[in-house]
């Protein structure tokens, strides 16, 4: 185990100890610097990311993405567009937030695997400024048919999300810390279920439990929510209740207020919006940085 842990030691200390060597520069973008240290520090990002199935592909692929960051970089200082030091740090605080760990244990991952964390931040960096180009250029460039949505988004409606209720949460809790197992809670559950008799009463009967809440979902079309949930609740009658799932924080089940057949297109529509202007809109992202590639001034050392 010593043995291991002097190996990751040195193999962090040597990966930072390189960066005090003078870098040689690889590439200019418009006389913007791409150094051998920038390149290698990425590759090693992109290890760490198990990108590439090689250290070679990795090195090409480093030197591909920082040379469409420099020109995504460029392209914001040319309209105007400004990425501060508090901005990188909080996309750096969400990418810890994303992998369930503090930003000092993700800093500390990366240089525990040789990677610098300004390697991370900047391409954090670059990604804000491309967002920043790509609102204030390219937001106005995506076109989408509204009657092609319609016509789509009837052929998504099933005899399963055509309906509209109104519902309550029933959700046994399993407060933070506690001892109670969620196969105890989802037990209590089921016997509420069992004696479950309408809306009206999902009060009262929760005060026979400990750490129960109902909650006032309120009205919810069967397309704003999960598959699986909408078939079964298409399966229920006002007055009954799903069964137990294990949710955030406890035990959770709905119950049928009320029901009604409702073929509403709306929310199918809006994800579908939602997806075909994501994909219209990396296309177009991608078309220009081909553009501002073609302008560019590339010269390999």
């Amino acid at each position: 185990m010593r043995k291991l842990f002097a190996l990751v030691v040195f193999a962090a200390g040597l990966a930072f100890a390189t960066a005090g060597f003078a870098a040689t520069v690889k590439v200019t973008v418009n006389s913007s610097e791409i150094t051998d240290i920038q390149i290698s520090q990425r590759a090693a990002l992109m290890r760490l990311e198990h990108r590439g199935s090689s250290n070679a592909e990795r090195i090409k692929l480093a030197t591909r993405e920082l040379i469409d960051e420099q020109l995504q970089l460029q392209e914001a200082e040319r309209i105007g567009i400004q990425v501060t030091d508090a901005g990188v740090a909080g996309a750096y605080t969400n990418v810890a937030r994303n992998l369930k760990v503090s930003t000092d244990k993700l800093t500390a991952l990366l240089t525990g695997s040789g990677v610098n964390p300004q390697t991370l931040k900047d391409r954090l960096k670059a990604n804000i400024a491309w967002q920043g180009v790509a609102q204030a250029e390219l937001s106005t460039r995506v076109q989408i048919s509204d009657l092609d949505l319609e016509q789509k988004a009837e052929q998504e409606l099933t005899t399963t999300n055509s309906f509209d209720y109104v519902l309550k949460e029933v959700r046994f809790i399993v407060p933070k810390g506690s001892k109670v197992s969620t196969s105890r809670r989802t037990a209590e559950a089921n016997q509420y279920r069992k004696n479950f008799n309408g809306c009206d009463t999902a009060v009262d009967l929760s005060l026979s439990y400990t750490d129960v809440a109902v909650i006032d979902v309120g009205r919810r079309h069967a397309t704003q929510l999960p598959d699986a949930l909408a078939k079964e609740l298409a399966s229920l009658n006002v007055g009954q209740i799903t069964k137990p799932r294990v949710a955030e924080g406890g035990v959770s089940m709905l119950a049928v207020c009320a029901k009604a057949a409702a073929r509403d297109t709306t929310f199918v529509k809006d994800k579908m919006r939602a997806q075909q202007g994501t994909e219209q809109f990396k296309s177009i992202a991608d078309d220009f940085l081909k553009q501002l590639e073609k302008k560019a001034i590339i010269v390999y050392k």
